[in-house]
């Protein structure tokens, strides 16, 4: 009865974002009970092209993180605004913009900063901020808040890593915005593409 109770109070509606914020507290809490083992694991650096677990890290890095203060950052925003956006864009393509997300901030940070070991969602909280604010586009055109969240966003990236010498990779959080400005526009102009097509006379 009382399970009853709960499932008409609670619904699990955004299991991408949802299973990705757990995935990442159990790596949080391996990683503190480990003494830090686990982000060594996890987190994306090169090593060697030979090595498998190289191509794994592309995708993992994204679980790992520093501290409880680092996630919090990260998946207080990512639980605000992913649901919605996942509900908008449905989850296995939530899915598919994660993933590729990570491998690509992966693969530039092993190939430009190989030295660098890069953990965190950062750059998918990112991707998915200019993802949300695609939400609104239609006729194909670009919404000026679109535009204003890119540059004020980017704008402050770069000043940010002029000005600031913290352990914070501005460049997954610039790339990360680029590739949900790319998916926004995309989704979008594709979607309405197919619309024009199956209305056509």
């Amino acid at each position: 009865m009382e399970k009853r109770k709960i499932n008409k109070l609670i619904s699990f509606n955004s299991p991408v974002i949802l299973g990705l914020a757990i995935a990442s507290f159990i790596v949080l809490i391996l990683n503190v009970v480990t003494n830090g083992e686990i982000n060594k694991l996890f987190a994306v650096y090169y090593s060697s092209w030979a090595d498998p677990m190289m191509y794994l890290r592309l995708f993992t890095h994204t679980l790992a993180h520093q501290d409880l203060s680092h996630y919090s950052g990260n998946f207080l925003l990512l639980l605000a605004v992913g649901p919605l956006v996942e509900e908008k864009y449905g989850s296995k393509n939530v899915l598919i913009m994660i993933l590729t997300t990570s491998a690509i901030i992966g693969l530039i940070n092993v190939i430009f900063f190989p030295r660098t070991m890069l953990l965190g969602a950062s750059g998918i909280v990112f991707m998915f901020i200019l993802l949300a604010s695609f939400a609104n586009m239609k006729d194909g055109r670009i919404p000026l808040t679109v535009i204003l969240v890119g540059t004020l966003y980017i704008g402050n990236e770069i000043v940010s890593d002029v000005l600031s010498n913290d352990n914070i990779s501005r460049m997954a959080h610039i790339i990360g915005g680029l590739l949900g400005a790319l998916f926004g526009y995309l989704y979008h102009t594709n979607g309405l593409q197919s619309k024009k097509g199956k209305y056509r006379y």
